[in-house]
């Protein structure tokens, strides 16, 4: 199995010690042995996938590989409190991707297409095979990424822990629900769909300009395809588009996992960094409200990190209130 599991020296290299403060890396606990998932105490397990093959064989520039160590920079410091308890978390550790990203490094769009295709589908295969265990476990898998095309990994891995098709809630600007062709960033839910593995799919603030009108046609013809428009959001109060999140929760009920790609969110720095979105606030109280819903799993993907550390920072907000929510 690709899984590097994490120690306690892995969690030491970010976390930055103070007197008379207590920080999250230094409460963790890891496992010894894949064998110990199910014993360990933590409801939440925390696992990065370092990659950006996907994204780049669906024509996007990133720097996805990089949000999972820009994440662990700002998790493994968030302070232990009333309001932290890291008694809840195994950060388990991450998919190994060293060998697909050094392949995939001397690969050229589009002529080397299925080949990084085939890459990705490698890449599914090692995340489905571990979101089974962790779901088997009883617990509730946090994967940050990576491109969206680990959608297909999450989803595939819940399914099969649960023996049946699995709903999705997606805070995307795009579908991807592109055509069945080779493995990439724009197609996991299609793939998922088309295996059974997914039976209802929303997309939560949809943008008008990057949807293609096949894709409408599907979605509008489908009575488990479903989407709201971020134009028809975007004019609303936060409370409002939290009416509108719960009411497209109701739609995918309790058998759901959550999808957040960081696209969606106004100025954020990631694969296809937009203007126009959501606020940090915003999604915040989405991943909130989803985690009372007792959803499945929590995915965040295409976040895109340069020379900062507010992308990391970001992302350990998005995961602390998911497990606080809880």
């Amino acid at each position: 199995m690709s899984l590097k599991l994490y120690t306690t020296a892995d969690y030491d290299k970010y976390t930055k010690i103070r007197v008379g403060e207590t920080k999250f890396g230094e409460e963790l606990s890891p496992i010894q042995q894949i064998e110990d998932l199910a014993s360990h105490h933590a409801k939440f397990v925390v696992l990065g996938v370092p990659e950006n093959i996907g994204i780049r064989v669906n024509h996007g520039n990133s720097n996805a590989h990089k949000a999972w160590e820009s994440f662990l920079g700002a998790f493994l410091n968030i302070q232990v409190n009333a309001y932290n308890n890291a008694h809840d978390v195994l950060l388990l550790g991450e998919i190994i991707t060293k060998d697909y990203m050094q392949q995939a490094e001397n690969m050229k769009m589009p002529e080397d297409t299925d080949e990084m295709g085939k890459l990705v589908e490698q890449i599914d295969d090692d995340l489905s095979k571990i979101i089974k265990l962790i779901v088997d476990a009883d617990k509730i898998p946090i994967v940050i990424g990576g491109g969206h095309n680990n959608a297909f990994g999450m989803i595939k891995g819940t399914h099969l822990a649960l023996e049946k098709p699995i709903n999705v809630i997606n805070i995307d600007a795009h579908t991807d629900f592109r055509r069945l062709e080779n493995r990439h960033s724009g197609n996991g839910f299609s793939y998922a769909k088309s295996k059974a593995y997914l039976d209802k799919y929303f997309v939560f603030g949809l943008h008008k300009n990057y949807t293609s009108d096949a894709i409408f046609k599907e979605f509008d013809d489908s009575k488990s395809l479903k989407y709201e428009l971020y134009e028809d959001l975007e004019h609303l109060t936060t409370l409002d588009k939290t009416v509108r999140f719960k009411s497209a929760l109701n739609f995918v009920q309790q058998n759901f996992g959550l999808e957040l790609d960081c696209d969606a969110i106004q100025d954020f720095p990631s694969s296809a960094q937009s203007p126009s979105g959501f606020s940090m606030p915003e999604v915040r109280t989405f991943i909130k409200i989803a985690r009372k819903s007792k959803c499945q799993y929590l995915h965040i993907c295409e976040a895109a990190p340069h020379e900062t550390m507010q992308v990391g920072k970001a992302i350990s907000y998005f995961v602390s209130d998911f497990i606080r929510a809880y």
